[in-house]
């Protein structure tokens, strides 16, 4: 991909902005800087080094401090009121001036091609007023708040790591700028069949298993609903990954067994005949690839980015979507029965690209050498030699 960029932006830097909750943000950013070119050079900025995947030579991380958690150093004057434009942009927070302060140091020493911004809207627009094109990572929500608006009108493209079946309407507007790369941040490994991914796990080869999941964002489902879907199918293996909340009154059967985080999530995913999961992007991703029967239960995010998430899942014909866990044993039968019907894995595998890394990094190649080649020549004053 050398050849897409002039010399004189190629070996110039793109920054990256990583939100440290979860673990989609991070995987995305790992694959997409591990795809870019060998000349091109990455600044990551994060409040945490400790969870990417390996990352190339290329890249550095700097870690900065959060914009969200409190250290004990605020002077809060909460009395003020936040403008309409902003999200979290408390006044008083010394590592909210840190964090900004470092990075508008590197766009004036470092000269960047390109910032990506996955997410925050305030970051977004500090790249705008500091005139360096950014690219905003697009996520499901209801985000039509003038904070998330001016981030996106600002911004030179819009990245959504999934695919266009799941867009939202409103999205319509934005159309022109929004790449999709469905599967991003998903190693582009074909998942293990059934029969292979239960031999993995030590699992009975012909006893039905469902396995519910809950990803890194969140507190996790709670115990109490899975100990009545054991309950309802007894013949059924039911297995959780990821964090669950335990409740004193769930009856838990022997056959309902809680495995916690895993390292290998995808094999668990293939292993299943029914997926019962919240709606981040990794999991997304895990569960299309393998094309299972699935029931998609939003956990609680900001902007009710899980909720839409669901829905759109819902519109494009590849999951279930329940706004909570069945509360009884017969909720349950009529929810599985449900999810194994309407079971479409030709419609789930549409949902999904062979190396969306690889063709994101072009994207954003192909942009940055757009954005800088048009950019107009230097003016010569009148009388000056030419």
């Amino acid at each position: 991909m050398r050849d897409l960029v002039p010399d004189d932006t190629a070996k110039r830097p793109f920054g990256y902005f990583v939100h440290h909750q979860g673990r989609g943000h991070a995987e995305r950013c790992a694959a997409i800087v591990n795809a870019l070119p060998t000349d091109r050079p990455v600044t990551i900025f994060c409040a945490r080094d400790d969870i990417f995947p390996p990352l190339t030579a290329r890249a550095r991380i700097v870690t900065i401090p959060s914009l969200f958690e409190r250290t004990g150093a605020e002077c809060d004057m909460d009395h003020v009121p936040t403008p309409d434009t902003l999200h979290c942009a408390p006044l008083g927070w010394p590592g909210i001036r840190q964090a900004m302060g470092r990075i508008a140091g590197w766009f004036a020493s470092d000269d960047p091609a390109l910032m990506i911004c996955d997410v925050s809207a305030e970051i977004a627009q500090l790249s705008r007023i500091c005139s360096v094109p950014h690219v905003k990572i697009l996520q499901h929500g209801d985000r039509g708040d003038q904070g998330h608006q001016a981030a996106y009108a600002g911004a030179v493209g819009l990245l959504a790591p999934f695919s266009a079946a799941l867009a939202q309407p409103d999205w319509q507007p934005l159309a022109d700028r929004i790449h999709y790369a469905p599967g991003l941040g998903i190693p582009a490994i074909t998942p293990p069949d059934r029969a292979a991914a239960r031999q993995a796990l030590g699992l009975d080869p012909d006893r039905p298993m469902a396995l519910l999941v809950s990803g890194a964002g969140g507190t996790g489902f709670a115990q109490a609903p899975m100990g009545v879907a054991a309950r309802a199918f007894p013949d059924w293996h039911w297995m959780t990954i990821g964090a669950t909340q335990p409740d004193w009154h769930a009856t838990q059967g022997g056959n309902l067994t809680h495995r916690g985080w895993v390292d290998d999530p995808a094999t668990h995913v293939a292993a299943a005949d029914l997926v019962i999961s919240s709606t981040g992007n990794t999991t997304c991703a895990q569960v299309l690839a393998a094309g299972r029967p699935w029931i998609v239960v939003p956990e609680w995010r900001y902007f009710d980015e899980q909720r839409l998430k669901a829905e759109a899942l819902a519109r494009a014909g590849v999951a279930l979507h329940l706004p909570h866990l069945p509360s009884s044993a017969h909720a349950w039968c009529a929810a599985v029965a449900r999810a194994m019907d309407g079971h479409d894995p030709a419609a789930q595998a549409r949902l999904v690209t062979p190396d969306p890394a690889a063709d994101t990094a072009r994207w954003l190649e192909t942009l940055a050498r757009d954005l800088w080649s048009a950019a107009p020549p230097t003016r010569i004053p009148e009388g000056a030699p030419a």
